[in-house]
């Protein structure tokens, strides 16, 4: 037989330790909100239980009453988690008008009116409603797939969902599943409960580690200082469109940028004002890229510039933009400005480059030396074309600068 006060014990105790464990994961990670809202649900769950628990040695409805209030708001409290998990906006009003309709029908079918099936169904629609409100969320994430945890953590949902409206129903059929009655269907409700709660927080722990991961998987791709795309995202992306440029033929571009005199501008201002003339430039270079367009920093002064689906034409457009808005932000420069110009060297891909990206950095960096010594501040091209007479020398490649 199934002793109810003691499944109730084992759910706070349950609770506690789900809530200490939430506590550790804010400590750990005070940026993820959502699990401030878990660890809540958790101690207020914990805390609404065992005000339940007194009405065994108290008779007066206002435990009942204290423990519905601590189970819904902890309802409440997952659901917000849920969506701060998401970043959306926490819905306080509607879950708060959520919680007093719910409290204030299970208050008047208790006082004013004592019907036991109409206060369970006020009970169960003030756990029921916040929880069905998030499950958008958990199974159509506004990112696109739900995770593996997400996907757990809505089956869970669902399946509380289902055990709240088969107990109003039942009750409404004419059965007592209220924890008053305290029969073997109520214990089995309760058993039932604890394994779910306790399966919900672990699917938002998978979601935990899953958001953690990413954006470790996102920091190891990213440059700490200007915040775009480092060397190696650079050379995936490269590998990436090499790859789909020899299937489909489709050219694409790049742009290798070197800041001239950035040497100068360190031992003249120091290492803080180059990385802020770096960081400027990032700003100013993404206002002149198209989306899909990936700036990188390929480490010291240099930048890189992914195009996708762009011919030389148009890399040398995109090049000329980017320029232009450096030399309009340098004339502007006054007192302690840092004039900020840039060299530019744009490669197109084509067959000869095939699957190895390093050749088109090579091409790209080779019309880089070109702008280099045209005087800097500007920008050349490779041109691929062979040239039309024998060079006595040896092969060699053209340049042609674009003004």
């Amino acid at each position: 037989m199934l002793n109810v006060p003691t499944l109730w014990t084992v759910f706070v105790v349950n609770f506690l330790a789900l809530g200490l464990i939430w506590a550790y994961v804010t400590r750990s990670y005070p940026k993820f909100a959502a699990a401030r809202f878990w660890m809540a649900s958790c101690f207020v769950g914990a805390t609404g239980t065992m005000a339940a628990l007194i009405r065994l040695f108290v008779v007066s409805p206002v435990p009942l009453l204290l423990g519905a209030v601590g189970i819904i708001a902890a309802s409440c409290l997952a659901a917000m988690g849920i969506q701060r998990f998401y970043g959306q906006p926490v819905s306080w009003r509607v879950m708060a008008a959520t919680g007093i309709l719910s409290l204030g029908g299970v208050l008047f079918f208790m006082v004013a009116y004592d019907h036991m099936q109409l206060r369970m169904l006020s009970y169960s629609l003030g756990q029921a409603l916040p929880l069905a409100l998030s499950l958008r969320l958990l199974l159509s994430p506004p990112e696109g797939r739900a995770s593996p945890g997400a996907r757990l953590s809505g089956i869970v949902i669902i399946t509380i969902i289902a055990i709240f409206a088969a107990r109003a129903i039942g009750n409404l059929l004419g059965g007592d599943f209220s924890s008053v009655a305290g029969g073997q269907s109520h214990a089995v409700m309760v058993l039932g409960l604890l394994f779910l709660s306790m399966t919900l927080n672990f699917g938002f722990l998978l979601m935990a580690m899953d958001r953690l991961r990413n954006e470790v998987a996102d920091l190891a791709l990213l440059d700490d200082l200007t915040g775009v795309a480092n060397r190696r995202h650079l050379l995936q992306r490269l590998a990436e469109e090499c790859a789909r440029s020899e299937r489909s033929n489709e050219p694409f571009s790049l742009l290798v940028i070197d800041l001239d005199g950035f040497k100068t501008i360190n031992d003249t201002h120091g290492h803080a004002a180059g990385d802020a003339c770096l960081q400027h430039f990032t700003l100013m270079a993404q206002t002149r890229l198209r989306p899909g367009d990936m700036l990188a920093r390929t480490g010291g002064d240099e930048f890189c510039v992914v195009l996708p689906s762009s011919t030389l034409r148009e890399a040398a457009a995109i090049a000329r933009r980017v320029l232009e808005v450096c030399r309009q932000d340098a004339v502007t420069c006054t007192g302690i400005d840092i004039p900020i110009a840039i060299s530019i060297g744009v490669a197109q891909w084509d067959r000869g480059v095939g699957q190895f990206p390093d050749r088109l950095i090579a091409h790209a960096d080779h019309a880089l030396y070109a702008a280099k010594k045209n005087g800097k501040n500007d920008f050349a091209v490779h041109d691929p074309a062979p040239p039309l007479m024998p060079d006595p020398i040896g092969p060699g490649e053209a340049l042609r600068k674009f003004a």
